[in-house]
């Protein structure tokens, strides 16, 4: 779920950047921050990206530039010279030399105090604006959809990767089997003699057959070839596929856990181990997929 998207978009001498960045997470987090001119559209701009990001935890940034030199004030010039005509005026009436040195000075920084003589030029952001915003936010999702499937089609290469030496470790355990078998046959034989007591043998065989069977793994195996292989074909023809990979992974983790706790052979534990570390890894990889 990590990516990066950005677009711009040039609407007159204005150019609206989009930014979006996601990291993984559990559910969806949408942090947006955008220029107080462009909150109308922060409804649609968070159900696009939204929609595009599915869960994780994502920052998305708009910012405007504007290409030519502009000021948020302007000086209202009718204003102004009318107010220094008034000035001018009652300044003759009072008998002041508007002509004196310094007077010019101190009459601007008069006019300039008084109402509506600088006034804020706040224009009202258009329909066109809006819709170069859109869709400089639609682009910069492309692009972020973009990215997180290369980083999945990456992810999914070493989770098959790694199913595949579970699935390898799994076929190592067979040679392993017949002689633990015959280990634990033998085994419960030396420790029946040495009780030097009479043994029913037929009952002897019917008690070690049901004991052995309990110790057999081939239905785990069977399971886990299964587990392995539906794996695989989520993973290449399921959309969003993270969660439903990590319940196959939970199954298979079952199925490995029930081979450690029937084993009752070294080397076959050790598999299991090595099947166990390869799974961890497995399970950590599918919380970075959709």
């Amino acid at each position: 779920m990590t990516g990066f998207g950005k677009a711009e978009a040039l609407f007159g001498n204005k150019k609206i950047t989009v930014e979006i960045r996601s990291l993984n997470s559990k559910q969806l987090d949408l942090n947006l921050r955008l220029p107080a001119a462009y909150r109308q559209a922060e409804y649609e701009l968070r159900n696009l990206i939204s929609r595009a990001a599915v869960r994780g935890k994502v920052d998305a940034f708009v910012s405007v530039e504007t290409q030519t030199v502009e000021t948020a004030a302007r000086i209202d010039s009718a204003a102004f010279a009318a107010y220094v005509a008034q000035l001018r005026k009652a300044a003759r009436e009072a008998g002041l030399d508007t002509a004196a040195p310094g007077w010019d000075a101190a009459a601007l920084g008069c006019v300039m105090r008084l109402p509506d003589v600088v006034a804020s030029d706040a224009a009202a952001v258009t329909d066109e604006e809006l819709a170069a915003l859109i869709g400089a936010a639609r682009e910069a999702c492309e692009r972020l959809d973009a990215f997180r499937a290369q980083e999945g089609a990456t992810l999914i290469a070493d989770l098959e990767r790694r199913v595949d030496l579970i699935e390898e470790f799994k076929e190592q355990v067979v040679p392993f089997e017949a002689t633990r078998t015959e280990t634990v046959r033998a085994r419960i034989l030396d420790n029946l003699s040495k009780l030097h007591v009479d043994v029913d043998t037929n009952r002897l065989e019917q008690e070690m057959i049901f004991y052995l069977e309990k110790l057999d793994i081939t239905e785990e195996k069977v399971r886990l070839a299964n587990h392995c292989r539906y794996f695989r074909e989520v993973a290449a023809e399921e959309q969003a596929a993270g969660r439903k990979l990590g319940f196959i992974a939970q199954e298979m983790g079952r199925e490995i856990n029930t081979m450690g706790s029937k084993a009752n052979h070294a080397d076959i534990q050790r598999l299991v181990v090595r099947m166990k570390d390869e799974l961890e890894k497995i399970k950590e990889q599918v919380l970075n997929i959709l």
